[in-house]
């Protein structure tokens, strides 16, 4: 289909005729299957100069637009009502300040702040021009860049709702989310992504049109379709021959009915991970969104000039809600990928990072890794100091009253003085050393990585032995949570208030209790329960599901979080003495094993001893694990279990070594490691067994291996493995669900 010349058009109101008679006068467009009849009596009705002027209804961010689109021009109020209202006062306060700089697309692209603004406006009314309709929904299947924000912000801009998902999702998810949201059009991220989507599509999906960010529409692959196709310049275009129009025009007000966007409205559709089955759709508002923009900077006190690097799946509602946040303070925010990571940290000296638990659990693996390589006295003195400075941090947690304590009663003040004695004793001692360590070890690790401020973990669980690591080497890491369905954030440390093994505290507005998975009521400090949360950053609910959204959030607004917890007691003396009202996440209350014992066990327990051993690289399924071929090959030349000129071992000998390692790390834990099922293929993105955000998908990771003969018979032979687990899914037996692993290559 031809685009029509933007230039040729003289207003805004001509625009729109001429697009719609262009349209129209394609009768294969209309009888175009991706078309439906719906779509073609509201967005391609034309009337004719002598009929009366239906006013069209035009929705627009109060902040952002009120000045144009108000009855009068004047802007009424500069208090944020949807989240696009927030670029006009960036754009004022940070100006010709960088915004965003980003590398790897073709053109690479640096934004300052007063560009972003325009170009979210050009774009916003590009949508408008080719007729996208307020609170219709708008799908936006792509990759973390510039032009991915300048879409999400464009689209909300003009009233409509985006269904955002990543380039790398199965084509069946896609759809599945396009249909369910009653998606009317696709932005896609570039050719290649459209043509991988185009077969399902073309012949089952109804299309108004598509837009592509990236890449040429020459790249796309030929077909008798008829969809309108536009690139993201034409977009562009269009918008700022529009937006020139309705400036010039004197009655450009009084062809619209113009409504301000409420804070009520949705102003997006996120889909769950989907790790244990389909994903639901999380109905967002701007109220919501907002909230994590105007509370996230009591955790992460950002300010003008400072740099972040950006990894993370941009419409993850993590990534997302930091990113609204930190352009309200004048950032710039650097664009990476996974494979670009370790370079551009360097590169960039980063103040902050933000991203998920597996990206500093492999940036931790590698420094040891680099330590364990290098020469022997390298190695000597380096593992020395890191132990002197895990113990002086340990130390210094106790006498700053910065420890866990379940227990509600305090110490005696004689016990607790003798206590934070000992420790101020030790932690003076170590402090030289540990000082000296950050002048001759750690101070090269800072360069090769950056983060002089704090990186921020997100999305899952952090290992205590990641968190001890980054505290050694003076590297602060800020452990958050939430969930899509609180936009997401609910909790997190605080830059001095870093209680290590927790999740912080309630972010303000917020309240969390927990209570009796039985009976309902609420619980003591130091008790375990489910973890139930309210705030204004509670979802709206489930999209087209009332059924789960009346299970997930209760009459007075709580949400049911799924998982379980507790929360520290407050206690005025003794190691505790400022820990007092942090949460701490024990795991999910469906992932809970039952040991015969009695006990309550979670697979992050189990897995966090498990994830410590060097032969493992991924482990899940009671254990399923991918191994570290060099180290494997390493540990049985060391036990001379193979030739040293060999260079592979049985999958015999591989399970073997494996199985009696992981029993000797496992020995002083309430549960042992029972069979083992080795596979060579690593769970990965592409291959659909794990989520953007790096999670597992844990039904998919079953359905696979569960009729594995070598697994089943290994769980026959041997009764006793975790023969104390009553999981199970679709009879086999879930027993080790691990979320920790190293990434594979093409994941990193």
């Amino acid at each position: 289909m031809m685009i029509p010349n933007a230039s040729s058009i003289s207003s805004y109101g001509d625009l729109n005729l001429s697009l719609r008679h262009l349209l129209l006068n394609h009768h294969k467009v209309l009888a175009s299957p991706l078309f439906s009849r719906k779509c073609r009596r509201r967005n391609f009705r034309v009337h004719s100069q002598s009929q009366k002027k239906e006013m069209q209804i035009r929705k627009f961010s109060p902040v952002l637009e009120g000045g144009v689109l108000s009855e009068n021009g004047v802007l009424h109020s500069t208090e944020w009502k949807t989240v696009p209202d927030i670029w006009r006062t960036s754009a004022e306060k940070f100006g010709d300040r960088i915004a965003l700089v980003d590398p790897y697309h073709d053109p690479p692209t640096n934004m300052t702040y007063k560009q972003l603004e325009q170009e979210i406006l050009d774009f916003c009314e590009g949508l408008r021009v080719i007729g996208l309709e307020p609170e219709e929904k708008l799908a936006l299947f792509a990759d973390n860049s510039c032009r991915w924000l300048v879409a999400d912000q464009g689209i909300m801009a003009t009233g409509a709702i985006n269904v955002v998902r990543g380039s790398r999702s199965s084509v069946e998810e896609l759809f599945q989310i396009y249909s369910h949201s009653d998606s009317v059009a696709l932005v896609v991220d570039g050719p290649e992504m459209y043509n991988r989507m185009f077969e399902t599509f073309h012949s089952q999906a109804r299309v108004r049109f598509i837009i592509l960010l990236w890449g040429e529409k020459s790249s796309l692959k030929s077909g008798e379709v008829e969809t309108p196709i536009y690139s993201y310049k034409e977009i562009i275009k269009l918008g700022q021959e529009s937006r020139t129009a309705l400036l010039h025009s004197g009655d450009a007000r009084r062809q619209y009915t113009c409504t301000a966007i409420s804070s009520d409205d949705i102003a997006t559709l996120l889909y769950t991970s989907g790790t244990t089955g389909n994903p639901k759709g999380v109905m967002l508002t701007h109220k919501n969104l907002l909230h994590q923009v105007s509370t996230l900077w009591d955790i992460v006190p950002a300010v003008p000039g400072d740099r972040f690097v950006s990894m993370l799946p941009p419409w993850h509602a993590y990534e997302r809600a930091c990113e609204y946040f930190i352009f309200t303070h004048g950032v710039e925010q650097v664009y990476t990928t996974v494979k670009n990571l370790k370079d551009d940290l360097r590169r960039f000296q980063p103040k902050y990072v933000i991203s998920v638990p597996l990206v500093y659990e492999t940036l931790c693996s590698g420094i040891q890794k680099q330590i364990s390589t290098s020469s022997a006295s390298r190695k000597f003195v380096a593992l020395l100091f890191l132990k002197i400075s895990l113990a002086y941090m340990e130390a210094r947690r106790i006498y700053e009253g910065k420890c866990l304590e379940r227990n509600p009663e305090q110490p005696t003040h004689l016990a607790a003085f003798f206590d934070w004695l000992l420790a101020r004793i030790i932690g003076t001692i170590l402090w030289p050393l540990h000082a000296l360590a950050n002048k001759i070890v750690y101070s090269k690790i800072h360069s090769a990585i950056g983060i002089s401020k704090a990186g921020i973990s997100g999305g899952g669980s952090l290992a205590p032995h990641v968190d001890r690591f980054f505290e050694a080497i003076d590297i602060k890491l800020l452990n958050g949570y939430g969930l899509t369905e609180t936009s997401p954030v609910v909790a997190a440390r605080h830059m001095n208030y870093n209680v290590l093994g927790s999740i912080g505290r309630p972010i303000r507005d917020t309240e969390i209790k927990v209570v009796d998975a039985e009976t309902d009521e609420v619980l003591p400090h130091g008790s375990k329960g489910i973890v139930k949360v309210r705030g204004p950053q509670v979802m709206k609910g489930y999209y087209k599901n009332p059924l789960a959204t009346k299970q997930a959030i209760d009459e007075d607004g709580w949400l049911n979080t799924g998982d379980i917890g507790w929360i520290c007691p407050h206690h005025s003396r003794g190691r505790s003495r400022h820990a007092g009202g942090v949460i701490v996440l024990e795991g999910r209350a469906k992932d809970t094993i039952v040991l015969s014992t009695g006990k309550l066990s979670f697979d992050v327990e189990i897995t966090c001893y498990i994830q410590l051993h060097k032969l493992t690289d991924q482990r899940r399924l009671g254990a399923i694990i991918v191994p570290d071929k060099e180290e494997i090959l390493v540990e049985a030349k060391r036990l001379s279990l193979m030739e040293s000129d060999a260079s592979e071992l049985s999958k015999q000998k591989q399970i073997n070594l494996l199985h009696e390692e992981l029993r000797k790390w496992t020995k002083d834990c309430s549960f042992q490691v029972g069979p083992i099922l080795v596979i060579d293929e690593p769970f990965t993105i592409d291959s659909g067994l794990m989520t953007p955000t790096m999670k597992i998908r844990r039904d998919r990771v079953v359905s696979l291996h569960r009729f594995s003969r070598e697994f089943t018979n290994r769980i026959n032979d041997e009764e006793g493995f975790f023969s104390d687990a009553t999981n199970t899914c679709a009879g086999l037996p879930v027993l080790l669900k691990p979320i920790l692993f190293k990434l594979a290559e093409e994941d990193l």
